[in-house]
């Protein structure tokens, strides 16, 4: 048990520090961007007397490292400002589109996981068979098309033609939880389509490399069918790698989900983040940015520290 939580210990120090080093890395490239932000607020019409001090309320008058110190300082207070587009606290923006997010990455994941071990499962039960290519051919052309294609698909099949989903996925906090679900149901199967084949072939990679093992093998001469060898022996050895994938995968619902956002107009953090780069709303940008940056490491380390528990043999590296 301690050299779990050594492990454990190990892994957010070294997730803080990431953190920190992705935390200069936006704050520079939004520094770093050309155009003057408070020429390009207030429009070239604007007087010196007019800028500078609206540069002095920005605080762009201030040295590059006392700035990001201060942002740093702050956020770590929970503090992300104020947004320039509209003067709200930037916090109570964030709160209800990342709430919308987190439900629709939870929605697909509900939908993919199962799904995805489901039919690797089968697809390794069954393998080289007329089953196993077939999913292998629409898994790999599913995840071949980027993540608009396949949502404009989407919406021209079940919304233009068939008329059976709304090509829009406008939620708010008031929405009951069955028109949400059915709102962002299409989202949640672009989504679905995109992450289901990386998590069906590693399933069905990781569960037939374990076919040769010698305590499979001696399960089959024992008699046994090959679908309890392979849910009651191979599986729960194949869990590992299984994890592993399946939260990154996750990871990627969360923060990947700018592009279905955009398309569908789903009120998440992707839209706002969108929404703030064409206004020029920069501390909204840095602060989503910061958030996807912390929720992409958050679960990677997740996904490390879960892999390495399921297989104790990773603690104890040669």
């Amino acid at each position: 048990m301690q050299k779990i939580l050594n492990m454990v210990a190990q892994r957010l120090t070294l997730g803080l520090l990431v953190l920190f080093v992705v935390s200069i890395i936006i704050f520079l490239g939004v520094e770093l961007l050309p155009g003057d932000l408070a020429e390009a607020m207030l429009g070239q019409s604007a007087t010196e007397e007019t800028l500078a001090a609206f540069r002095k309320e920005l605080k762009l008058d201030l040295p590059m490292h006392t700035r990001y110190l201060e942002w740093l300082f702050n956020i770590l207070q929970g503090d992300f400002g104020k947004s320039l587009a509209n003067g709200r606290e930037i916090s109570e923006l964030i709160e209800t589109r990342l709430s919308n997010t987190l439900f629709l990455a939870l929605f697909s994941a509900f939908i993919a996981v199962p799904l995805s071990l489901t039919l690797g499962v089968l697809a390794a039960m069954y393998r080289n068979t007329f089953y196993d290519r077939t999913v292998n051919i629409l898994t790999l052309s599913s995840i071949s098309f980027p993540e608009f294609f396949i949502a404009y698909i989407l919406i021209f099949v079940f919304s233009i033609n068939l008329g059976w989903m709304p090509s829009l996925s406008n939620v708010s906090p008031e929405t009951p939880l069955g028109e949400r679900l059915f709102v962002s149901l299409m989202p949640a199967l672009t989504l679905t389509l995109v992450v289901m084949a990386h998590m069906m072939r590693m399933t069905r990679a990781a569960i037939i490399n374990l076919l040769a093992s010698p305590y499979i093998e001696m399960a089959n001469l024992k008699g046994l069918s090959r679908a309890r060898v392979i849910l009651r022996h191979a599986l729960p050895n194949a869990w590992a790698p299984i994890i592993n994938v399946v939260v990154i995968n996750l990871a990627y619902l969360i923060v990947g989900v700018v592009i279905v956002e955009v398309v569908f107009v789903y009120p998440g953090l992707g839209q706002l983040i969108v929404d703030s780069v064409q206004n020029r709303d920069i501390p909204v940008v840095q602060a989503c940015s910061l958030i996807f940056a912390a929720t992409y490491i958050l679960l990677n380390l997740t996904a490390d520290i879960l892999s390495i528990i399921s297989n104790p043999r990773l603690l104890h590296p040669r």
